[in-house]
């Protein structure tokens, strides 16, 4: 069993993910911003920590991952303005990877997004520019560290059903991929050390998950 810290603990995958550890006989503390959403995130079987990244210095956050194994970052601005962009997807982030360095959590996976890197190509008029530029920061920050990081580049995030299944690549056929999906991904990297230091994109696709990111 380990114990396993989820950053951004409410969102749509993060709940997903906490399920699906939690089941697997997992610890997992789900941090999250909004005390309202505390019974959701009990309901995952997690324990909920009420915490704002943003506002957590790199050593106050080091003091709520200390004793875990593991960190997931699943946390996003959702399209805020591109101050709460900067703040969360890039600063905090890169706090929050001191934090585990610090906190001696050495195993960290990031959930970015496919074709996220410093050349991404979006326009600057393009509402997702500040995104880009943000996961492009984080993830090359990630990359700089000595933590054994994995970081994920799913596509289009969808609610469908999630099948179990995937398609590795930096140009699949498909351009969407199941939260549920993003999540059982997350799982299975956590559990398997072959996928430290990768950069898995991916889509919906035919090969199951845990097969997929062996290969990966």
């Amino acid at each position: 069993m380990s114990r396993i810290a989820v950053i951004g603990g409410h969102g749509k995958v993060a709940l997903q993910l906490a399920r699906i550890l939690t089941g697997g006989g997992h610890e997992v503390s789900s941090i999250f911003r909004n005390p309202g959403h505390r019974a959701d995130v009990e309901s995952t079987g997690a324990q909920p920590v009420v915490a704002d990244v943003t506002q957590l210095s790199s050593s106050e956050l080091a003091d709520v991952l200390r004793g875990h194994d593991a960190v997931v970052w699943s946390a996003g601005a959702a399209g805020s303005s591109p101050e709460d962009t900067y703040a969360i997807d890039r600063d905090a982030a890169i706090r929050s990877m001191d934090a585990a360095k610090e906190a001696g959590v050495d195993r960290y996976v990031m959930v970015s997004y496919l074709g996220a890197r410093k050349d991404h190509g979006v326009p600057e008029d393009n509402g997702f520019f500040h995104y880009a530029e943000a996961k492009a920061a984080a993830d090359d920050y990630l990359r700089g560290t000595d933590l054994s990081w994995t970081i994920l580049g799913p596509g289009a995030l969808t609610t469908d059903p999630g099948t179990g299944a995937i398609e590795v690549s930096t140009e699949p056929e498909q351009d969407s991929v199941a939260r549920e999906d993003v999540a059982q991904v997350a799982a299975a990297v956590l559990s398997n050390p072959g996928t430290v230091g990768k950069f898995i994109q991916f889509n919906t696709g035919a090969t199951p998950i845990a097969e997929a990111v062996e290969v990966a």
